[in-house]
């Protein structure tokens, strides 16, 4: 989940520790090739030629995701972009020998004015862009559009391949449902756009350990098949403590599912919209993002992950 913080590109000198580094939404791609790690976040670029600032992606790399090189930029919104706005939660993805970023992109179009002195409610949508390097530039497709349908509040989209058929997984937000859904498109062999309609998945709701109220968060969805074959998601909400991290198993195996929701999340400690990967020795970690405060006290927490009989076992 992103309560946007301005962050503006850096190129000071010197090696980073994650301590150092004020990051929601952290997403971390090992490129085998180069035994690289790539972990990308949001950014704000003064690029634009009337001096205003558009929405960026920029990078920070690792070799041993102890030491990170400062930020770099591999993405700034065109300036005949759909919208140029800030951008959330930005993923990076391997596919067929191209890179793609799936990035959301906020308007300035007000949805839903804030009430009781709450802020404003602006449109979103999730959009993708290709390079030939994971280090970018990535560029946008030609119709410069969201991939996400128009009629949705839509956000925090990731890849998913099954059957050589690519997918987003995306969620619908709370903010226009009540009770916030995750959802599946599917999407063009080159992943320029939908190629169908969506699906709903499930609704924040169906998770025992979500807080039931009359707005319910779903965050964050990300896609891991285990050794043992079962589909996992990881997911993000809130219970009664705070933001956490949730786990769900596909009934099925299949991408559609039907969604079985774990009884407890895997973490509690207000934090959340996660990731899996796996490092180059093999061991699996979750990264995320902790605490789930704006102002620059947010971190990426890197922790490792063990796969069980049931699904993934946090090892803090």
């Amino acid at each position: 989940m992103t309560l946007w913080a301005v962050t503006t590109f850096s190129f000071a000198q010197g090696a980073l520790t994650l301590a150092d580094i004020n990051i929601r939404d952290p997403f971390i791609y090992a490129d085998k090739a180069t035994q690289t790690y790539y972990m990308y976040s949001s950014a704000t670029a003064a690029v634009s030629s009337c001096g205003g600032a558009r929405g960026g992606v920029m990078v920070y790399k690792s070799k041993d995701l102890k030491t990170w090189s400062a930020p770099s930029e591999v993405m700034v919104l065109p300036e005949d972009n759909w919208i140029t706005g800030r951008i959330w939660a930005p993923e990076m993805h391997g596919y067929k020998g191209k890179y793609y970023l799936f990035a959301t992109v906020n308007t300035d179009l007000t949805w839903k004015g804030g009430q009781n002195g709450g802020c404003d409610y602006t449109w979103r949508g999730t959009q993708i862009f290709c390079s030939d390097s994971p280090e970018g530039p990535f560029k946008a497709f030609d119709d410069r559009m969201p991939a996400t349908p128009f009629d949705e509040m839509a956000l925090d989209g990731t890849l998913w391949v099954e059957n050589d058929k690519p997918y987003m997984c995306y969620c619908h937000e709370w903010i226009q449902t009540n009770d916030g859904e995750v959802k599946l498109l599917p999407l063009k062999d080159d992943l320029s756009g939908a190629d169908g309609t969506s699906i709903r998945l499930f609704c924040a709701s169906a998770a025992p350990w979500v807080e039931k109220k009359h707005t319910m968060v779903t965050d964050g969805p990300f896609l891991y098949r285990n050794k043992a074959g079962r589909l996992l998601m990881i997911w993000s909400s809130f219970t009664g403590s705070g933001y956490a991290v949730g786990l769900a198993s596909s009934v099925t195996g299949k991408i559609v599912g039907p969604w079985k929701q774990h009884e407890q999340p895997l973490y509690t400690k207000h934090g959340g919209h996660a990731m899996l990967f796996c490092d180059f020795s093999g061991q699996l970690h979750i990264v995320l993002h902790a605490p789930n405060s704006p102002g620059g006290a947010e971190r990426a927490v890197l922790l490792d992950v063990a796969e069980t009989v049931e699904g993934l076992e946090m090892r803090e």
